[in-house]
């Protein structure tokens, strides 16, 4: 599982550079890409990139964060496609998505830091 987390952060480093790369393109070149804003292409590759971890994870069977980095990337293209409540539904998607993110991430810290064979009751 391990290499999981070394290729998650590969994933996010290139999702980062590439949307960098947008940005740079539609600040300094055209604010167009194939007539699409920047931003919004910026947006797109974001969510991709999301997807892309969750998919990575999905294949290691790290199912928990499947579903966090999933619906954070399903949260943006609700952003990015939708207008009006669509957008509010994103928005929400991608804040729980976040914070489940978060949950588990303490959740495994605090498991890995627990001395073997002791186990701290659940709370959350």
């Amino acid at each position: 599982m391990e290499e999981a987390a070394d290729l998650q952060g590969t994933f996010i480093g290139v999702g980062l550079l590439a949307m960098i790369a947008v940005l740079a393109y539609g600040t300094f070149v055209d604010e167009t890409i194939v007539g699409v804003d920047s931003m919004t292409v910026a947006g797109w590759v974001l969510a991709l990139t999301l997807v892309a971890v969750a998919a990575l994870h999905a294949a290691v069977g790290e199912y928990d964060l499947t579903w966090g980095f999933g619906g954070a990337g399903i949260g943006w293209v609700f952003v990015l496609a939708g207008d009006g409540t669509q957008v509010i539904v994103g928005l929400i998607v991608l804040a729980l998505s976040a914070v489940y993110v978060a949950l588990v991430t303490r959740r495994r810290k605090r498991e890995a830091d627990a001395p073997a064979g002791e186990s701290e009751p659940v709370t959350e």
